[in-house]
């Protein structure tokens, strides 16, 4: 698929999240009404309070936006963000994002600022790019995808930020205290490029953002974006070894951590052990727990998302020009 039409005046339809990130929603969204109207740029604001409500609301808005060249612009955490572009991904339309979560790694790594009036201002000035999205069975994540330890980590962390608000020390407090309450093994059979192997791991982590990965010290980042996924996995320790790789992801050497398994792939199928019966498998997806019928089919995703970047500029304020 060839990058969509896209002009520099079109509609742009935003869908933002009233629940997602830690910025005052009411304050986003005068903001985007006021850039949208200075540049007399038509708009229109979808808000979403429930987010069961997300993907309706994206259809709709992929809709309206094939109609008459536009973009759908998502707003809020890397979760709203996910969701909105697993309805885009395939249709032919343009991707926008106003990134507003904790972490924001998809933002972080294409250049997208987290300040409500930069991003938006840049969005007057974008144009759209292809990027590489990964897949776990029919759905498409932007960040990762994971299953075992690392989605009940994650749960537990929302429970905490609940009460104790949003931020990275809540979100590092919440992940000792997952590891403390302990875990289980998962049995789990690896087919990959026509290997097939066993492995007894804790969690099962699968990246397709490169910055993330550079940060915890994976060399696979390195083949992100190039066709490729990266796969962590950690062998069957306990909770005081568990402690010290979570020191060293925190310290960017968990790929030299001699307990943890790291590989690229295009293709990976994960199917539980013949020991278990299960036929579902929770699992998260850029921050957004779920349950998946087994066998897990990660890959990349044959569709990339067209993703509006901004311009670079030079000093004075110009577009740079290759």
């Amino acid at each position: 698929m060839s990058v969509p039409p896209f002009s520099a005046n079109c509609p742009l339809f935003f869908i933002m999240n009233a629940g997602s990130g830690h910025n005052d929603k009411a304050q986003t969204q005068e903001t985007i009404e006021e850039v949208m109207r200075v540049a007399g740029r038509p708009y229109e604001i979808c808000l979403v309070d429930k987010p069961s409500m997300l993907t309706d609301t994206a259809r709709k808005a992929v809709e309206k936006a094939l109609a008459c060249g536009g973009a759908v612009v998502a707003v809020g955490g890397d979760g709203t963000l996910n969701a909105v572009a697993n309805v885009v991904v395939g249709s032919g339309c343009v991707f926008g994002a106003l990134p507003q979560g904790t972490f924001n790694y998809f933002g972080r790594t294409h250049g997208l600022s987290q300040d409500g009036r930069e991003a938006a201002e840049a969005l007057l000035r974008a144009t759209p790019h292809p990027v590489q999205v990964g897949m776990l069975n029919e759905r498409i994540f932007l960040v990762n995808a994971s299953l075992g330890l690392y989605p009940q980590v994650l749960e537990d962390r929302e429970a905490y930020k609940q009460h104790y608000g949003r931020s990275r020390l809540v979100a590092a407090w919440s992940g000792l205290v997952s590891v403390f309450q302990g875990h289980r093994q998962l049995r789990i059979t690896l087919d990959s490029q026509g290997r097939t192997s066993t492995l007894r791991t804790p969690t099962l982590f699968v990246g397709n953002n490169r910055l993330q990965l550079e940060q915890i010290g994976i060399p696979e980042s390195e083949v992100i974006e190039e066709g490729q996924l990266a796969a962590i996995a950690v062998k069957p320790v306990g909770t005081l070894s568990l402690l010290w790789l979570m020191l060293c992801g925190a310290f960017g050497r968990l790929g030299e951590a001699e307990n943890v398994i790291n590989f690229s792939f295009s293709r990976l199928t994960v199917k539980p052990s013949k020991l278990y019966r299960t036929q579902r498998v929770k699992v998260a997806m850029d921050g957004e727990i779920s349950w998946m019928n087994t066998p897990l089919n990660f890959r990349v995703s044959p569709d990339p998302l067209y993703l509006l970047k901004p311009q670079a500029t030079t000093p004075d304020g110009r577009e740079a020009t290759p």
